[in-house]
């Protein structure tokens, strides 16, 4: 189990280092995400500091920090 979390969090990682800040469902669409291994990476990757996590509506936007991002202007 814990080698598909991660997996599944260094997917979350590539992506958001990709594409920059995602919606939850944005992000768990990008990697295809099944429940509960994508919300448990997501937890080990806010855990360990490498993604902030934004309250938005009804749901929450996720990116990597800042010092995370790759050094071409994802944030």
């Amino acid at each position: 189990m814990e080698e598909e979390i991660g997996k599944t969090a260094g997917a979350i990682w590539d992506v958001l280092n990709t594409r920059g800040e995602l919606s939850l469902s944005e992000l768990k669409n990008a990697v295809k995400g099944q429940k509960p291994t994508f919300d448990w990476a997501i937890g080990w990757l806010a855990r360990e500091n490498q993604v902030a996590i934004t309250p938005e509506k009804r749901s929450f936007r996720i990116r990597l920090k800042q010092e995370q991002a790759k050094a071409t202007g994802a944030s």
